[in-house]
């Protein structure tokens, strides 16, 4: 058995295992976010553990295996430096560096070799996660996480569908008869990641999922830099989407700092897709500059109406998401947390309120609302809708 081939059964059994008994001992808790003094044989055994496994691979040095296996390795470092993270082993608040010296020089490697960031990314758990034996990685063998992680699965799949559909739409142009036909895939593609939210918000536990299943998900260094933790949304397919329908703009402060703080989240060819989308016109822009004297003709009522039709299932995911997940899943397990944990509850870095303020905006682009505060194409899209009207009164 190869070091790597070592390191990844250990990721997969032993280090799933050594998580799985501290979660329950947290869980067991009164104050449930607590995790100073509970379980300090373990926690040392599982950094000593995977610091043995880190160290045989650094000592070996690059073995050119390519990108997958590559990216594998990375996952299989950042899952570890992740869970240090979440049992309190390292906190960036009071290091200037990573004391995980011999994980950060490998994932510092491996991640400037591929072009990604060098820490654990949602791909290495949904879309580029391998099973074994029916089984994928996972931090523990708590049934939240496989459902948290599983239904979020399908849903990055169905946007990835939906965003594939409207690129096609591209070099053929929005008046093209096949158009119709691939808007209303990406429809579909839309109305699935509808389903897979409600089935994951029905079976999800709150408590298990706030106190078990995020804290894996927290900001850590990597050396000196701090990384951001991993994000759900860290794919190109959900901003394609915005970019295309014209919900979002790329010219816009927030929502360019939102992409630019994603691209090495993200899988190189995600990155690629992304770049090109950025610089092209939104379908939105194309149907308003339609002439009057061609609104009437059967292409663009046909067109428009199947564009309103997806612009309103991305709108209605937006707005699932936000107002079950966020609200129920974050918003809700945190009014009840000491107050001494709460600067520790976002992923992304920031205070809760500032993180629920920015998820609040990007939900209402994404639905077009009757906001004058923010560049909601909320009168562009009454102005379309009033088109389509006036075509089917003639």
């Amino acid at each position: 058995m190869t070091h790597t081939q070592a390191f990844d059964h250990w990721i997969r059994n032993e280090f799933i295992q050594l998580n799985t008994e501290l979660e329950q001992r947290y869980f067991a808790q009164e104050d449930r976010a607590n995790v100073e003094g509970i379980g300090d044989e373990i926690k040392a055994a599982m950094e000593r553990q995977g610091r043995e496994h880190v160290t045989r691979l650094l000592a070996e040095g690059n073995t050119d295996q390519g990108f997958d296996a590559n990216f594998d390795l990375l996952g299989n470092v950042g899952m570890y430096m992740a869970a240090c993270r979440r049992h309190d082993l390292t906190e960036p608040s009071r290091e200037s560096s990573s004391p995980l010296k011999e994980a950060s020089a490998l994932a510092l490697h491996i991640g400037a070799s591929l072009g990604v960031t060098p820490r654990f990314a949602t791909s290495h758990l949904t879309t580029h996660c391998l099973a074994k034996q029916g089984q994928p990685k996972r931090f523990t063998s708590l049934e939240d996480e496989a459902l948290f992680i599983d239904f979020n699965t399908l849903a990055v799949l169905a946007y990835k569908r939906a965003a594939d559909a409207l690129v096609r739409i591209l070099p053929m142009g929005i008046s093209h008869p096949v158009a119709p036909y691939l808007l209303e895939d990406a429809r579909l593609a839309l109305v699935d990641v509808a389903r897979w939210n409600r089935v994951l918000f029905e079976r999800l536990a709150p408590e298990r999922f706030f106190h078990s299943v995020r804290p894996y998900y927290k900001p850590f260094r990597v050396g000196q830099h701090e990384y951001r933790g991993a994000n759900a949304g860290d794919f190109a397919g959900i901003n394609v989407i915005d970019m295309l329908l014209g919900l979002c703009q790329a010219n816009n402060p927030f929502y360019s700092q939102l992409l630019v703080d994603k691209f090495l989240y993200m899988m190189p060819e995600d990155q690629r897709l992304l770049r090109d989308v950025m610089r092209r016109p939104s379908f939105l822009d194309q149907l308003l500059e339609v002439p009057v004297s061609q609104q009437q003709s059967a292409w663009y009522r046909e067109v428009a109406s199947k564009f309103l039709q997806v612009l309103d299932a991305h709108g209605h995911t937006a707005h699932q998401h936000h107002d079950q997940l966020v609200s129920r899943f974050i918003s809700s397990p945190s009014a009840t947390m000491a107050k001494k944990h709460l600067a520790q509850v976002t992923a992304s870095g920031p205070p809760l309120e500032v993180l629920l303020r920015s998820l609040e905006k990007l939900r209402d682009l994404r639905m077009a609302a009757e906001r004058d505060d923010i560049p909601s194409r909320f009168r562009d899209v009454a102005t379309l809708r009033a088109s389509v009207a006036d075509g089917a009164q003639r």
